[in-house]
């Protein structure tokens, strides 16, 4: 099930994508309107509104955005970094969160933004000290994400906080994929970015240092997750600079696309 977060006519409300939303796919996606949260027990009620008339919401207001960097050998090498031999976590604020179609404000405080392409994972229950064997029950589904980065910032800053962390820096979306699974992410996902049309990332999760469950477990070590908490499994080799006008859309294979314009930041 594909699950997005929607407002129409000042409502805010879930609801499952029914169709396909690839362009020619004929026939227009519906949303089949939620009753309750996809976090507890829901039914759907029936109620079916078309998507092109209402606007996508971030799929989830997440307590937190645990982020996770250098989780693909080749990123890492293209930035001159070795793999760490512990996962390098940190924060983005909830502030960072925007939606699909939701422009990137371009910090004043950077000459050097960069898109990062990732693979977001939303997390479905209360849990902590998650066992490996048991990541499957806390993942409700899986989520593209953007891990928009001031490059210049991070370098010269000890702490990624601002660098990673402004408004705007974490575009989140389209949905919420439930039908994905951490077996099927670690036997590879295509991840793709592309600004204004030429692809700039492709990789695969399949080649991500470590598993969805190496950071399940990692993270919930460490801290509670709650439900709509997010982690980012980190980005492929290629990232690249933003300019204001620029239009960066990241694609995950059985997910969809989550596109967003960068915009001078007022």
């Amino acid at each position: 099930m594909r699950i997005a977060r929607f407002s129409i006519d000042g409502n805010v409300a879930f609801g499952a994508v029914e169709g396909d939303s690839a362009p020619g796919a004929g026939g227009e996606p519906v949303l089949d309107i939620i009753k309750g949260i996809p976090f507890a027990d829901f039914e759907l009620s029936g109620t079916k509104v078309p998507l092109s008339k209402v606007r996508l919401l971030p799929p989830v207001l997440p307590n937190k955005v645990v982020a996770v960097g250098r989780n693909y050998a080749e990123h890492a090498a293209e930035l001159g970094n070795a793999v760490p031999d512990a996962p390098i976590t940190f924060f983005k604020p909830s502030t960072s969160v925007i939606g699909p179609g939701d422009p990137i404000p371009y910090p004043s405080f950077s000459q050097d933004v960069h898109h990062e392409a990732e693979l977001a994972v939303v997390i479905g229950r209360m849990c902590r000290e998650v066992p490996r064997e048991r990541v499957a029950e806390v993942v409700l589904g899986f989520t593209c994400a953007n891990d928009v980065t001031a490059r210049d910032v991070q370098k010269r800053e000890q702490q990624w906080a601002r660098a990673k962390g402004f408004d705007g820096a974490c575009p989140l979306g389209p949905w919420i994929e439930t039908g994905i699974g951490p077996a099927a992410v670690a036997a590879g996902l295509a991840v793709q970015c592309t600004v204004n049309g030429e692809q700039r990332q492709l990789g695969s999760t399949a080649d991500m240092v470590r598993s969805v469950e190496d950071l399940v477990v990692h993270i919930s070590e460490a801290m509670t997750l709650l439900p709509g908490d997010v982690i980012l499994t980190g980005t492929p080799a290629g990232v690249g600079p933003l300019s204001v006008g620029d239009e960066v859309a990241v694609t995950i294979e059985g997910i969809g696309t989550l596109t967003n314009k960068v915009i001078k930041r007022g």
